[in-house]
């Protein structure tokens, strides 16, 4: 009796972990084509039917992070499509995304800031220096600056870390650090799951860059 009490503990342990499993699978997976999704939307489309585009998109990143509310990759994609969303539809009705995806970041952080090797931060910083500031939105560059610094100690060498604080930096008219950094995202190691987001990134790094160099010879 013993031994049959057992078989079946054990057996029911095992379909747990082979369920755990699959789900992370599962997870992974459409996360990974929500990225690409983006990477299409963001880089390939423009106006209506990137509008359009994102719409579907927020749509889908709230259904997977509905269903895995404790992962913080979901609430860091489910910002990163609303603010993206937000750019696209543009204008003063784009506000209530803005803050909706201040929300999932803080969100993503609450739960583990590290995640993605901090892209909460990176993107929370990005949206309060792009978010108009009072009256009319919550933008603030102390904040921007605070939120972005804390991304590049979590990852110091990465793409977007250091292409969204040079861009700070460029737009600060802190062209030598805003040249250190764009510098440091060119050099960055490729990231094999987002070929696209790279390829694209990096042409918006090698422009900033061209950018930079013409104030700098000034």
């Amino acid at each position: 009796m013993k031994l049959i009490k057992y078989i079946s503990i054990l057996g029911i342990f095992l379909v747990s972990i082979s369920s755990n499993a699959q789900s992370k699978e599962s997870f992974e997976k459409q996360l990974l084509l929500v990225q690409h999704s983006w990477a299409k939307i963001y880089y390939e489309s423009s106006g209506d039917a990137q509008e359009d585009g994102f719409e579907q998109l927020e749509n889908e990143i709230a259904s997977l992070a509905k269903s895995f509310p404790n992962k913080a990759e979901a609430w860091i994609w489910h910002g990163i499509v609303q603010s993206s969303y937000a750019g696209a539809k543009g204008g003063l009705g784009a506000l209530s995304l803005a803050k909706a995806a201040k929300k999932s970041f803080e969100k993503a952080i609450e739960i583990d800031g590290a995640a993605m090797l901090g892209s909460a931060y990176t993107s929370l910083g990005n949206l309060y220096h792009q978010v108009p500031g009072w009256p009319i939105g919550f933008g603030d560059d102390d904040d921007a600056k605070r939120f972005l610094e804390k991304s590049l100690k979590l990852n110091p060498d990465g793409l977007d870390s250091n292409y969204f604080y040079g861009q700070f930096m460029y737009d600060e008219r802190n062209y030598k650090l805003a040249n250190e950094y764009l510098l440091k995202a060119r050099s960055a190691p490729e990231r094999e799951s987002r070929p696209l987001a790279d390829q694209y990134r990096q042409e918006e790094v090698l422009t900033l860059l061209a950018k930079v160099d013409k104030k700098l010879r000034k």
